[in-house]
């Protein structure tokens, strides 16, 4: 686990981790501010006491949902669940319903399935997004936790299309203590990527972690390079990659599950990456995520700090996103 970077008094009859987790919650709690104000405050106000559970209501939930970002069909699908709970357990006042909606959005979400170094080393995760999404950010947040559980890590900078990918992944792993493999602006990005696959190897490293280039994720191709930094990952390593994470902007919402239905045609993506919460009104994409592309959210980003990147955990999620300020 990350190395606990608060400051401040504490009661030492409470056990640290358990203090960091009261604190990444309180910060989750936080950076879902936005999206709670749109989506619970409202749901709130169609949830009081003594409304009748109807289907005008349902309709009105659902558009609530959609204006969050969970999108339509993920919706469809998670109201059609509201339904037959509400009508197994004969359900008929609005005030119950919010119990309803968290469960199956809990349900929704699926069991937890955070990043874990399994199989013969080193374990490769192949990161994909769009530029501007925050790929190098989370590397860099990435290599530090591996780093600080003392993992040998190397990073290889498989986006040699911008010399500022590499210069900003460079800054990361020095901080991190990371080694940075490179091939140099316009070097072949599989080339880079097959040699680092080796030098992780004869390096006996526990982890590389592999950049890629994001620009013009419509262009084919760039999708057709991705495959094949894919392919060549796994002729030097037979198990590679074990994880492809994609990285996703929370505030673009909808347009990134565009973008990551685009990435798994061209490598199948293991894992999600959400980043930038805590400046979104649309959390709901995070709902949405595993419902439409079947690959679970595995880490979400909240914030700049090392440690404000952690293993997705739906309930804490919902729990946060439908806490009130007297939420503890």
């Amino acid at each position: 686990m990350l190395k606990n970077l608060f400051k401040g008094n504490k009661d030492k009859t409470v056990p640290e981790e358990t203090e960091q987790n009261e604190n990444w919650f309180d910060r989750l709690k936080s950076s879902l501010a936005k999206t709670r104000t749109r989506f619970i405050s409202q749901l709130s106000t169609l949830l009081r006491v003594g409304r009748k559970i109807d289907e005008e209501l349902m309709e009105e939930i659902e558009e609530i949902l959609i204006q969050a970002d969970v999108g339509v069909e993920t919706t469809l699908r998670l109201m059609d669940s509201v339904r037959e709970t509400v009508k197994e357990k004969g359900l008929g006042d609005s005030s119950e319903l919010e119990a309803v909606i968290k469960t199956e959005i809990i349900n929704l979400l699926g069991e937890d399935e955070p990043l874990q170094l399994t199989g013969e080393p080193p374990y490769t995760i192949l990161i994909l997004g769009v530029n501007g999404a925050g790929k190098t950010t989370t590397i860099g947040k990435l290599a530090s936790r591996y780093k600080a559980a003392g993992k040998k890590v190397l990073v290889a900078a498989g986006d040699t299309f911008r010399a500022a990918a590499e210069d900003q992944l460079a800054i990361w792993c020095e901080r991190a203590g990371a080694e940075l493999i490179r091939g140099g602006e316009k070097a072949d990005p599989a080339s880079v990527v097959y040699d680092a696959v080796h030098a992780a190897t004869h390096r006996e490293a526990d982890v590389l972690i592999v950049d890629t280039a994001g620009r013009l994720h419509t262009k084919k191709p760039l999708m057709d390079e991705l495959s094949k930094i894919g392919r060549v990952m796994g002729q030097a390593h037979a198990a590679a990659p074990h994880e492809v994470l994609l990285v996703i902007d929370g505030t673009v919402g909808q347009n990134a599950l565009m973008q990551a239905k685009i990435f798994n045609e061209a490598v199948p993506i293991t894992g999600v990456a959400v980043t930038k919460l805590d400046g979104t009104a649309k959390g709901g994409i995070v709902i949405a995520v595993k419902a439409e592309l079947g690959a679970p959210v595995k880490l979400i980003g909240i914030g700049e700090k090392l440690d404000d990147l952690r293993d997705f955990s739906g309930e804490d999620f919902v729990n946060a996103l439908f806490a009130t300020e007297e939420t503890t």
